[in-house]
């Protein structure tokens, strides 16, 4: 880093996180007692402060990771600074447990986009610096900054995890990746994607050589047609039966294989993969959520996927196509209509986004859900060509770990399309300055009506004094 781009980065992350304080304080002046999930993390996290560690809600489905975390950053602090009474772990000091992991994050981008682009000169260290801001303040994700929630802890250990991984540090990616897992169940799908960067690798590498020796111009280790990708899924068969190459895979890989091996273990012995409340969160094949998922990047990516030039190759794409796209069109329709589940919690709490959503637009008619395939088709090409720079290898790899985390959630969840996003985000190429500057202004005017709606306009249930507030 030089010494101006180092300068300009201490800028951003103390400057983001000085108007963080000030928001932070904003929200807890508003909303002093826990909300939401909070009247779940934040009994249990005070049981554990005062050592009660047998304690355990019924009603949380994670693993303690956030509690343990918190009492390990709380009890000592409050030792040095002379702190007694209620206000060691208060709701507003285990909040703010987030706000650092925040501003973790925040570093943890910056990093990731240095080395996942290190090779492209043409990237500034202002844009660098200005994509690690934008992506730390995309809207998901920062509201639950200033609430005692999972999400930027889980964040921050996988995005560590992922780094430790792309500079081949994999024992402790591995480990940080358990401390992922131990925020969230589902992050060891993200240690999977960590260990499927490596097997990429080498079947990159191997594919090269495979091209060499053929002298086959025409196939491309990147992209290609039909033939092309049956013949790449050919030789990724070949080569993963091969058990010289097994050993060579399990040798660099084996501590992401303890610890996906480890999860097992303890999905055998909890009888699942929830810890608490099962009834809630059942297991299933919901195929739609990946047509959520890409509804949800198109928007937040709207900049990167919706443009006029991906419109006319989409068009294009289409016209020299059509019989696939029937068949992409025919196998769409099917799943939406076979593999549609809606959660009682969409349909009763009237303090997500996602209960207007599919109120305002899924109930409308039966029919809706079907005529939005042609979108979800066009943005699930987009989506792919924006990743047309990484191997394809790599890209089946991604694709495999984004099916892993969101097709088995039976309930629509913004929350849970944070990491995923996150991930490709990182991954597309860098657009160009004034895109970059439009994607900040866009996610700043987001979270502002974001927190302006959940700071101001508060209502009540008729059976509720309870103040309740819009929330993600």
């Amino acid at each position: 880093m030089e010494r101006a781009e180092a300068y300009g980065f201490s800028g951003a992350i103390s400057g983001a996180f000085l108007l963080s304080c000030l928001l932070f304080a904003a929200v807890s002046r508003r909303q002093r007692g826990p909300y939401m999930d909070e009247v779940f993390h934040v009994p249990q996290a005070q049981a554990y402060c005062h050592g009660r560690f047998l304690q355990w809600d019924p009603m949380i489905t994670t693993l303690p990771g956030l509690y343990l975390l918190s009492v390990g950053v709380v009890k000592p602090a409050a030792w040095l600074l002379g702190w007694t009474g209620s206000v060691v772990c208060s709701v507003g000091m285990l909040r703010f447990i987030n706000l650092l992991f925040s501003a973790g994050n925040f570093y943890l981008l910056y990093l990731l986009l240095f080395k996942i682009h290190h090779k492209n000169k043409a990237v500034s260290g202002f844009q660098r610096i200005l994509c690690a801001l934008t992506l730390a303040v995309f809207p998901t994700l920062y509201f639950f900054t200033f609430l005692y929630y999972t999400d930027p802890g889980s964040v921050f250990f996988t995005l560590f995890s992922y780094l430790m991984c792309l500079y081949g540090n994999h024992k402790t990616s591995a480990l940080l990746g358990f401390c992922g897992f131990m925020f969230r169940q589902t992050n060891i799908v993200w240690t999977v994607f960590c260990a499927g960067n490596v097997v990429a690798e080498k079947l990159n590498e191997a594919w090269k050589i495979e091209l060499q020796k053929k002298k086959d111009e025409k196939i491309s280790s990147r992209k290609g047609s039909f033939s092309d990708l049956t013949r790449i899924l050919q030789f990724l068969v070949e080569y993963l039966l091969s058990p010289k190459k097994l050993v060579t895979l399990t040798a660099l890989t084996w501590p992401y294989i303890v610890l996906v091996s480890l999860f097992f273990v303890f999905v055998f012995i909890n009888g699942g993969i929830v810890v608490g409340d099962r009834s809630s969160h059942e297991a299933c094949l919901h195929f739609p959520q990946l047509f959520y998922f890409l509804s949800f990047t198109a928007f937040f990516a709207f900049l990167h996927l919706l443009t006029p030039s991906k419109i006319r190759k989409f068009l294009l794409s289409l016209r020299k196509h059509p019989v696939q796209y029937s068949l992409v069109t025919v196998i769409s329709l099917f799943l939406i209509w076979k593999f549609t589940y809606v959660h009682k919690y969409l349909l009763a709490d009237n303090r997500h986004y996602t209960f207007y959503v599919w109120r305002k637009v899924f109930q409308r008619h039966e029919l809706v859900k079907y005529l939005l395939v042609p979108f979800y088709i066009f943005a699930g090409w987009s989506f792919a060509d924006t990743l047309k720079s990484k191997s394809i290898f790599w890209i089946l790899m991604y694709f495999v770990c984004l099916l892993a985390v969101t097709v088995p959630q039976k309930l629509l969840e913004f929350r849970y399309f944070i990491l995923p996003f996150l991930i490709y985000r990182l991954n597309i190429p860098f657009p160009s300055l004034y895109r970059q500057l439009l994607e900040l202004v866009f996610y700043i005017l987001v979270n502002a009506v974001t927190f302006y709606l959940f700071l101001n306009r508060t209502f009540q249930w008729e059976n509720s004094d309870e103040v309740q507030r819009f929330m993600w």
